[in-house]
């Protein structure tokens, strides 16, 4: 069965139209179901206005479907797909609102602390999102508690939840890389690492300071010692630091 929205039984008025090229100015006719089309004037490749590639950040017929997304939507693409991790998330911690609560927190800061640093928020934001899965896992099987195999855990899970997502291959082999180093990056692991990392302690040091809260210059030497990114020492001094 051929996906409705791309199926020209379904159309309705609008589902041809035309748009303005950019370069010349004379119109292209394009189809709902076009990811580009070229102008016959000039040559210039314009990308479908109108067309809405909500569904191929998650469906796994997607490239059947609509074809080989155009290189300057693939960005938008992948930052679809963030938004279903974050459901999927949510789903499988179900009632654990904690849990669901600081997995919010940590790619809250991490897109704060990656947007500054450089880092691909589509990456940042999906292990920030599934940082925690696999550990209800963990605190079942023999030897719970142990980080690497806590960290394998966590990998496993978030590698099965994006490969049902019909995430990209290259994502997905760096988020489970992410999280496979358990709770430290490892020397010369990327910008991303470092960003998911500075999120999770981030939410740490915050929880640390409404139970046992330390002395202004000692959470200082702190978050200078700790902080492996220079944005996450600076968004720390802001909310932590500053707000106590």
């Amino acid at each position: 069965m051929k996906c409705p929205g791309q199926d020209s039984r379904y159309w309705k008025p609008g589902a041809i139209f035309e748009a303005r090229c950019p370069k010349c100015g004379s119109d292209i006719e394009f189809f709902k179901d076009d990811t580009t089309r070229l102008c016959k004037k000039c040559g210039h490749r314009l990308v479908n206005p109108e067309m809405d590639f909500g569904c191929a950040s998650y469906c796994q017929y997607a490239e059947q479907c609509v074809g080989s997304l155009p290189p300057e939507l693939l960005a938008q693409k992948e930052n679809l797909l963030k938004d279903r991790v974050a459901i999927e998330m949510k789903r499988y911690f179900k009632q654990d609102f904690k849990r669901i609560g600081r997995a919010t927190r940590v790619a809250r800061y991490a897109e704060r602390i990656g947007k500054k640093e450089g880092g691909n928020l589509a990456v940042v934001l999906t292990a920030a999102y599934l940082h925690d899965v696999g550990e209800r896992e963990a605190e079942t099987t023999q030897g719970a508690g142990d980080s690497s195999r806590d960290a394998e855990k966590r990998s496993a899970v978030a590698r099965k939840i994006l490969m049902n997502l019909g995430a990209r291959g290259e994502l997905i082999d760096e988020v489970c890389h992410i999280l496979a180093h358990g709770r430290r990056p490892k020397t010369g692991d990327s910008v991303n690492d470092r960003v998911v990392y500075d999120a999770e302690l981030m939410v740490d040091l915050e929880e640390k300071e409404k139970g046992n809260p330390k002395g202004p210059e000692a959470l200082a030497k702190e978050i200078d010692t700790l902080f492996l990114t220079k944005a996450g020492k600076e968004v720390a001094r802001e909310l932590i630091l500053a707000h106590p």
